[in-house]
């Protein structure tokens, strides 16, 4: 196992990933209110296309890096990252918006962690109510067992959960059809999530993980662009997404 072996050679001298000049392909993706130089080229963050920018693998290329925006917004699945870009919604709300794609690679983890140690704002972050979205926010804020070793470049703890959550299905009375019913599998994991730290420290965390292992219904970021159909995403349900972030991050910011 190459990966495997790329991560023991790094721990034994000392270094990251990156360092070895051995890298993955591109990834990640970033678009909204930020502009850097990138090898001495100028990007300008809001016009890269509707896709935005790929996030590249070697971030210590990345420098002068400047932003107006007043938060990152971390996005689980691209479908949800692309919608949010074609409506260049980080024109209406300023801030930053990053996906990786589901399971976060090396570059996104170092990119979100360099970007929040230099601008100095709040990530907001949102992903599937199912356990795995929760384990790759946990990848996110504390890291993975296999690289550790680097971990302070690769983690950012402060990461406020927006959603989605598992309590949101029934304060936002969404329909049943996006609903779906855990695996005996998906009921262990979220069992196993209750153990952990990340979670265990974070009492509000706890309770929505335990209402969904109770109630063994899990559903997909993508319902809150499509109200009662899965197949149309539509002014309606783009209004219900910017209401959402608006109303959650205030009263994140709140507390």
């Amino acid at each position: 196992d190459s990966d495997g072996v790329l991560d023991d050679v790094a721990t034994m001298i000392g270094c990251t990933r990156s360092n070895l000049h051995v890298v993955a392909s591109d990834k990640g993706l970033v678009v909204g209110r930020i502009q850097f130089r990138e090898d001495g080229d100028y990007i300008d963050c809001t016009k890269m296309g509707v896709g935005g920018k790929a996030i590249p693998p070697y971030i210590d290329k990345i420098e002068d890096i400047t932003s107006d925006a007043e938060f990152v917004l971390l996005v689980e699945k691209e479908a949800a990252y692309m919608r949010l870009a074609e409506d260049r919604f980080y024109h209406r709300y300023p801030c930053i918006v990053i996906t990786a794609k589901g399971q976060p690679d090396v570059a996104t983890r170092m990119f979100l962690s360099r970007l929040t140690s230099e601008l100095q704002i709040p990530v907001l972050c949102l992903v599937d109510a199912d356990p795995y979205g929760l384990k790759i926010l946990s990848v996110y804020m504390s890291g993975s067992k296999n690289m550790s070793y680097d971990s302070a470049s690769l983690t950012t703890p402060d990461i406020k959960w927006l959603g989605l959550r598992p309590s949101d299905l029934d304060k936002y009375d969404l329909p049943e059809q996006c609903r779906l019913d855990m695996t005996e599998n998906d009921i262990k994991t979220g069992k196993e999530l209750l153990k952990e730290d990340f979670i265990a420290k974070n009492p509000e965390w706890t309770k929505e993980l335990e209402i969904m292992v109770r109630g063994k219904i899990y559903a997909y970021l993508e319902i809150v662009f499509s109200l009662g159909d899965m197949e149309v995403v539509d002014n309606v349900s783009l209004m219900f997404v910017q209401l959402y972030l608006c109303i959650m991050f205030l009263v994140t910011i709140l507390k």
